[in-house]
């Protein structure tokens, strides 16, 4: 391991406030946040939507949670949400840094509904069958994608990765994403941001709104849709760092089939799936 260079995913850990980090770490993103010092605020306000999203989806009856990206371990991780509700509830965790994956297999050694494996997003076939043992997915599985597929380049076709997951999934299963984008953020702190972030294990890719909307395709979005972080479902009161919208999030569902409705001279006779 090699401490010199800035790792994305403890830059992350630093912004929450916790220790796992280094100084490479902790001065990459010091200049991050002094190019947007809302930037903090905003990570925090992406993990209140984590809350919000798991205990939306443990109220529609999901189950299973594959999380992508993890990175390492903080409060009100996914698992932790959703056994407030289900205490049964399975969550695998994908991280393509070995530091993450040993970091979070020691915390839950002991845990028989959470597993944490060492895959990359960019290989989906491969991460697929590695979590296959433990989740179900002949059954709803919610998969989240939270500041991962912006450090996916363009030339590893997000789109392709996106779809290819989504096609492992049943119908009823779900999709949550957040992304960051440049659409509200001047060009030139933007470009210094990606700078950081090249020098670090991996480089930043924002995308537009429309871009992040096409993940989404052959899922349908639920309300409020695709918004800023701190418009979706937030809490009465709740209060963020609305003056930075520097990323899109949204959570929708895989439709069921539709059905055809049969009548004969008695009524319907006979349902079946398109």
């Amino acid at each position: 391991m090699d401490t010199s260079v800035p790792n994305v995913a403890r830059m992350y850990d630093y912004m929450l406030g916790g220790r796992e980090n280094f100084q490479a770490d902790r001065d990459a993103a010091e200049r991050i946040l002094r190019l947007a010092p809302g930037v903090r605020q905003m990570v925090l306000d992406h993990r209140a939507f984590l809350r919000r999203a798991v205990r939306y989806l443990t109220e529609q009856g999901i189950s299973q949670f594959l999380d992508i990206g993890t990175g390492l371990p903080s409060q009100d991780n996914v698992h932790e949400v959703a056994h407030e509700t289900d205490p049964r509830a399975k969550v695998a965790y994908v991280d393509r840094d070995p530091i993450v994956v040993s970091h979070g297999q020691a915390l839950l050694a002991k845990s028989r509904h959470v597993i944490v494996v060492n895959a990359d997003l960019r290989e989906p076939d491969a991460l697929l069958r590695r979590v296959s043992g433990h989740l179900d997915f002949t059954r709803p599985v919610a998969v989240l994608l939270l500041h991962v597929l912006n450090f996916v380049a363009d030339d590893d076709d997000p789109a392709r990765i996106v779809t290819c997951l989504r096609e492992a999934l049943c119908p009823g299963s779900y999709l949550v994403i957040a992304h960051v984008t440049g659409d509200d953020v001047p060009g030139d702190i933007e470009a210094r941001a990606r700078a950081t972030y090249d020098h670090a294990n991996d480089s930043l890719w924002p995308r537009a709104k429309d871009q992040v909307l096409g993940f989404f395709d052959g899922f349908s979005l639920v309300e409020p849709g695709l918004t800023h972080v701190h418009d979706w479902r937030a809490e009465t009161g709740a209060t963020g760092a609305r003056d930075v919208a520097a990323a899109w999030v949204g959570v929708a569902r895989k439709p069921l089939p539709a059905l055809i409705d049969c009548r004969g001279r008695r009524g319907r006779v006979a349902c079946a799936a398109l």
